[in-house]
C-alpha cells in the first residue's frame, strides 16, 4: 500500500480503496479500516442476532455479538423477546455465558446482581449500601432497540437507524421465498456448529453470492453426490442470476425452479428422495403434504446475503462475526420445520452435516479457500482485489433491479456500495454510548 494511499485511507478510511470494479487489499488487513468497521458497520447499522426459534419458550436465551459487544437474545415470562448488552451495570462483567438454554435469570458471577429476564435489576447483596445512592429500577441491563422480520430478529445500537422494514427493502421477497421450506410448517433451527477461520468478515460476506468457485473449490463435494444431484449443482451455465436488493443486499439464484418451493408440486419426485417420500406415506401423510415435504427438505435454490452478518444459504443461516481484522466466527445454523415429523428433521440435518456440517465438504474446502485470501492479502505493498465479472452484461431484473449472470460479482458490487456508504456516516461512539446509558 502507498504511502499516499495510507494517508487517504487515515483521512476518509475507504474511499480511495473502495472502487465499483475493485477494492483495495488492504480492506482485509489494515486494522486501522476493522476498527471503523466496527463503529460504522457493526455498530451502525441493523445486525443480525438470532431466529425467534432458538427463544421459543419463556426463559430460553441465546448470545450473540453486535461486532464486539456481547448481547443477550432472552424470551421473558410475558414471552416477550428482549436484546441486552451482556454487562452487568456494576463493575462490567458478562452476566450471561452459555451460548444457549433456559434460565430463570441472569445473575453477576462478580458481586452477585441480579437481573430478569427483562434486563431489570431484582437483587443486589447488601442493598443498604446502595440507600439513596441509586434506583433499581435505573439500573437495569441495557436494552438495544431491535426488530423482527419472519422469525429472524435484527437489533442495533444505532437509535437514529431507519426501521427494519425499510433497511431490508427488496430482501424481504426473498426472505419469505426463504421461509417457505419448512415443507409447510414454521422454519426452525435445529442447532449449530461455530468455527474461527483466519480471515477477514468481508472474504466471508463476499463468498456466498460467488458462484464461480463452486465447480472448482467444492469438487469434493460434487465427487461424493449422485448423478443427478451432480447435475442440480451444475449450475454455472444455467439460467441462474445474482440480483443488487439494495442496501447491500444481495441474491444469487442458483436453481431456478426451486425459487419458490410452493410451486411446481405436481412434478416427478426426484429419484434421490423416493425413499424419504415412501417413508411419509407410511407414516400416513397424504400425496400432498408428501409432495410438499419432498420439494423443500433440500431447502430453496438460492443464496440470500443479508447486509452485513447473515445469510439464507439455501437450506442454512450463516451468520458471520468479525472478531479482529484477520479472524472470523462463523455460525452454520440447520434448519428444519417446527412440528414437521421426525424423518424430515433428521434428513435436512443429514443433508446440512453432508455440505456445511463440521465434518462436511463443504466447510473445510471454503475455509481453507479463505485463509488463502487472506493469506495472499499480505503480499506486495500494494494491489486491488478484482469485483468487476460480469459488469458489461448487467440487465435489469422483474423487480427494477440490476442483475447479473449468475457467475457475476453483482453481490459482491452491492455489498462494498453499501459499505462504503456507511463508512462514510460518522456515527460517533460517545452518541451511541449516552443514548443506551439510561
Amino acid at each position: 500500500m502507498s504511502s499516499n494511499i495510507i494517508a487517504k485511507a487515515s483521512e476518509s478510511i475507504v474511499e480511495d480503496l473502495v472502487f465499483e470494479d475493485k477494492v483495495h487489499k488492504s480492506l482485509y488487513s489494515d486494522a486501522e479500516i476493522f476498527e471503523e468497521e466496527l463503529k460504522k458497520i457493526f455498530n451502525g447499522t441493523w445486525v443480525w442476532v438470532a431466529h425467534e426459534s432458538e427463544v421459543s419458550e419463556v426463559g430460553s436465551f441465546k448470545t450473540a455479538m453486535i461486532g464486539r459487544s456481547p448481547v443477550i437474545v432472552s424470551r421473558d415470562r410475558k414471552k416477550e423477546i428482549h436484546v441486552l448488552l451482556n454487562r452487568c451495570r456494576h463493575r462490567g462483567a458478562t452476566v450471561c455465558q452459555g451460548n444457549h438454554g433456559k434460565t430463570r435469570a441472569f445473575t453477576c458471577p462478580y458481586h452477585g446482581w441480579g437481573y430478569a429476564l427483562d434486563g431489570s435489576l431484582r437483587a443486589l447483596p447488601k442493598p443498604e449500601e446502595y440507600e439513596n445512592l441509586m434506583d433499581k429500577a435505573d439500573y437495569g441491563l441495557v436494552k438495544l432497540r431491535h426488530e423482527s422480520y419472519q422469525g429472524m430478529i435484527f437489533a442495533t445500537l444505532n437509535d437514529e437507524i431507519e426501521p427494519l422494514i425499510d433497511f431490508l427493502g427488496g430482501a424481504k421477497k426473498w426472505i419469505d421465498l426463504f421461509m417457505k421450506q419448512g415443507g409447510g410448517y414454521p422454519i426452525k433451527a435445529l442447532g449449530e456448529h461455530r468455527f474461527r477461520f483466519p480471515g477477514n468478515w468481508k472474504i466471508q460476506l463476499e463468498n456466498t453470492t460467488d458462484a464461480y468457485h463452486f465447480p472448482i473449490v467444492h469438487k469434493s463435494f460434487i465427487s461424493s453426490v449422485d448423478d443427478q444431484t451432480a447435475e442440480v449443482f451444475d449450475f454455472l451455465d444455467g439460467e441462474g442470476y445474482v440480483e443488487d436488493l439494495g442496501n447491500g443486499h444481495s441474491v444469487m439464484v442458483m436453481i431456478p425452479e426451486l425459487v419458490d418451493l410452493d410451486e411446481n408440486l405436481d412434478d416427478a419426485i426426484p429419484e434421490r428422495f423416493a425413499d424419504f417420500a415412501q417413508a411419509l406415506r407410511e407414516e400416513g401423510f397424504a400425496d400432498d403434504a408428501v409432495r410438499k415435504m419432498v420439494r423443500a427438505v433440500g431447502g430453496g435454490g438460492f443464496n440470500l446475503n443479508l447486509f452485513p452478518n447473515i445469510a439464507c444459504s439455501m437450506a442454512f443461516f450463516r451468520n458471520l462475526v468479525p472478531v479482529s481484522v484477520n479472524e472470523t466466527e462463523i455460525h452454520h445454523v440447520a434448519l428444519g420445520g417446527e412440528g414437521a415429523p421426525e424423518i424430515f428433521n433428521q434428513t435436512r440435518m443429514r443433508l446440512h452435516e453432508h455440505f456445511q456440517g463440521p465434518m462436511g465438504f463443504g466447510t473445510p474446502d471454503d475455509g481453507e479457500a479463505w485463509e488463502r485470501v487472506q493469506a495472499g492479502s499480505m503480499a506486495g505493498t500494494d494491489g486491488w482485489i478484482m469485483v468487476n465479472r460480469g459488469m458489461s452484461r448487467l440487465s435489469t431484473s422483474v423487480d427494477g433491479n440490476v442483475k447479473g449472470a449468475v457467475c457475476s460479482e453483482t453481490g459482491m458490487r452491492a455489498a462494498y456500495r453499501q459499505y462504503k456508504k456507511q463508512m462514510a456516516v460518522d456515527i460517533p461512539v460517545k452518541e451511541q454510548a449516552d443514548a443506551h446509558s439510561k
